[in-house]
């Protein structure tokens, strides 16, 4: 099974959710997603930052994933 991670949708809910008062199973369940991810956002969430700052910090790390660009030299590129 691949994990697939939280969309910006996702994390609305879970912040809406956690504002009225939900709990994290009940998020869960409603979500379709296990506990954890649930946890961890919350967590984050609890230390006074938004949902856009954990998207944006999500997308941040995620440039540093994949295979790192080849850059060649001027002479090379001019052979090519």
């Amino acid at each position: 099974m691949a994990y697939t991670h939280l969309t910006m949708e996702e994390l609305g809910w879970i912040e809406t959710y956690l504002t009225i008062g939900l709990s994290v199973e009940n998020i869960a369940d409603k979500l379709g997603r296990s506990k954890q991810p649930i946890y961890n956002v919350k967590h984050y969430l609890e230390t006074g930052k938004t949902v856009l700052d954990y998207y944006r910090r999500y997308k941040e790390n995620k440039t540093h994933c994949g295979a790192k660009k080849i850059e060649l030299p001027d002479d090379q590129v001019e052979y090519i």
